[in-house]
C-alpha cells in the first residue's frame, strides 16, 4: 500500500472549504482548546497535509514567518503551527512526515526554526533533532520587551540546512501577536 502524498501549499492557494477542513481537523485534534488566535497564527505561510484515500484531510501543519531579534540580529524563523494528525490516524507515521515537510521549508527559507510543543507533541519533535531553547525568551510587545518566563522548556529550535542556531547567552526576542505569543 503506498503512503498518501504531502501536499504543500501557501494559505492563498487554499481554497475556503479547505481551509474549513483544516480548521475542522485542528479544533477536533486540539479537543476544542485552539482559539481563533491560534487558528490566525497558522495561516499565511505554508501548509503541509495529507489526506486519505478517499480524500479526508488526516494530517496538517503549518510553517509561517516570524521575526525574532536575537543580539544586534534579526532572524527569519519558520514557526511551526496547528501541527495535529486525526485520532484514528495517529502513530502512523504521518506528524514525521508533516514535520519532515515543513523542515524542508524551514531549511530552504528561513534562518532557523522554532515551535512551541504541547506535551503530547515534544517527543516528536525531540525525535526529529528539535531542541529545547536553552536560553531566555521574551517578545516584543507594544509597551517594550514582554519576558515569557512560561514558554521556557517547551520551546523548540532548530538550525536550518547550513546554519548555526543563535546562542543562549542572549534572549530571542519574538515579534508580538495577538493571544499565545509562542
Amino acid at each position: 500500500m503506498t503512503e498518501p502524498a504531502v501536499r504543500t501549499a501557501p494559505t492563498f492557494e487554499l481554497t475556503p472549504a479547505e481551509r474549513a477542513e483544516i480548521r475542522d481537523l485542528l479544533d477536533a485534534a486540539f479537543e476544542g482548546d485552539f482559539a481563533d488566535e491560534d487558528w490566525e497564527h497558522t495561516l499565511g505561510g505554508v501548509h503541509a497535509l495529507i489526506r486519505d484515500p478517499d480524500g479526508l484531510l488526516i494530517a496538517h501543519g503549518a510553517v509561517v514567518q516570524r521575526r525574532v531579534l536575537h543580539a544586534d540580529r534579526s532572524y527569519r524563523a519558520g514557526y511551526v503551527e496547528g501541527v495535529a494528525v486525526r485520532a484514528d490516524h495517529r502513530r502512523e507515521g504521518l506528524g514525521h512526515r508533516i514535520m519532515a515537510a515543513l523542515e524542508h521549508v524551514i531549511d530552504t527559507a528561513h534562518d532557523f526554526g522554532a515551535l512551541s510543543a504541547s506535551d503530547a507533541g515534544a517527543a516528536l519533535y525531540a525525535a526529529r533533532g528539535w531542541q529545547i531553547w536553552p536560553g531566555r525568551l521574551t517578545a516584543l510587545g507594544p509597551h517594550g520587551p514582554l519576558p515569557l518566563p512560561e514558554e521556557e522548556g517547551s520551546t523548540y529550535v532548530r538550525p536550518a540546512a547550513g546554519q548555526p542556531l543563535p546562542g543562549p547567552a542572549h534572549p530571542l526576542a519574538f515579534d508580538w501577536r495577538n493571544g499565545d505569543l509562542l
